[in-house]
């Protein structure tokens, strides 16, 4: 007997890739893991084959030979303005994966995830930060969200290298006295912020290891670092500026709306950095129901491709149970 595959849920980050293929009742059929989606490094064809080798496997662990494919939800790092979203998805369209395609951003498939229809907002703070919101009606706010030239601050990246840099000038005497000159160091077993440039610079301590330093400054901040505790201040406010905006534009400011906290550094749960959060949203947006997301992004994107096809909600709440 051949197997119906109602939607291809797609969740593509930068580290790995879920796919989940989702049956019309809202089950989920099989599931599988692969690498990262990095088109900008790659090309946009070779990051649709690492999905391609997802998806493969997936359609591989299906109990029988497939009939149907229908709708393609994919949520995808590096799609992060509307143009990049269409061209991903004609490249999808052009693999046949589906009878439909569309591509979001993947920080739509953690809002979506977390909420039982599409309204409300989410801040995801990871490597970098972002928002998005949308409402039932199809409309949706959100922000470019590719750096400093967007007018972007914060994101685990960000926070360790402006540690870096406020404590780099607290030891040469440019700056302010901050415990971050010797805990940053320390956290790589070195006596000094000289020792530690010297080692990023010349590459014995790789760069991508500095998002190890963002605990490091969460944790000089709950400990008293005037420094450390202004670049967490700064964090919250700037999750609640996003989060405030995309509440505003889609006239949810005055509403009962979820605000989702998503992504490595909110996800943590830093107690001074969410509870800020939670106080200057209140101010804010009164209204506002603040809760970090648990569920995964994948169930987001699921839950979008059905939003598509027209499920009822008794298949939206199967689907749901399963990944509870």
């Amino acid at each position: 007997m051949g197997v119906n595959v109602s939607v291809v849920a797609v969740d593509a980050g930068n580290s790995k890739t879920d796919v989940a293929l989702i049956g019309a009742d809202g089950t989920v059929l099989s599931t599988a893991r692969g690498g990262g989606f990095q088109p900008p490094y790659v090309g946009v064809e070779a990051a649709l084959d690492v999905l391609a080798g997802a998806l493969d496997e997936a359609l591989a662990a299906l109990p029988g030979t497939v009939d149907s494919v229908g709708h393609v939800s994919a949520c995808l790092a590096n799609a992060d303005l509307p143009v990049e979203e269409a061209e991903l998805a004609e490249a999808l369209e052009a693999r046949g994966w589906g009878t439909s395609v569309q591509v979001r951003n993947d920080t739509f498939a953690i809002l979506r995830a977390g909420v039982d229809e599409p309204r409300g907002v989410a801040v995801v703070c990871g490597a970098g930060i972002n928002c998005v919101g949308m409402v039932p009606d199809g409309r949706t706010a959100r922000f470019p969200a590719i750096g400093r030239i967007s007018g972007d601050w914060g994101g685990g990246a960000g926070l360790a290298e402006e540690a870096l840099w406020f404590a780099a000038r607290a030891e040469d005497g440019r700056g302010e006295p901050t415990e971050l000159a010797r805990v940053l160091p320390g956290h790589f077993g070195l006596d000094s912020m000289y020792a530690l440039i010297e080692a990023l610079h010349r590459g014995t301590i790789p760069l991508t290891r500095r998002h190890e330093l963002t605990p490091v400054l969460f944790a000089a901040a709950v400990a008293g670092d005037p420094v450390a505790g202004a670049l967490v201040e700064r964090l919250a406010q700037e999750v609640v500026a996003m989060a405030s905006v995309a509440l505003t534009r889609l006239g949810l400011l005055e509403e009962e709306a979820p605000v989702l906290l998503g992504g490595s550094v909110l996800a943590a749960r830093h107690p001074q950095l969410n509870a800020r959060i939670a106080e200057l949203l209140a101010a804010r947006a009164p209204k506002a129901v603040v809760r970090v997301v648990s569920e995964p992004p994948v169930l987001g994107a699921a839950l979008l491709g059905l939003d598509v096809t027209g499920a009822a909600p008794e298949v939206h709440r199967r689907l749901r149970a399963q990944y509870a």
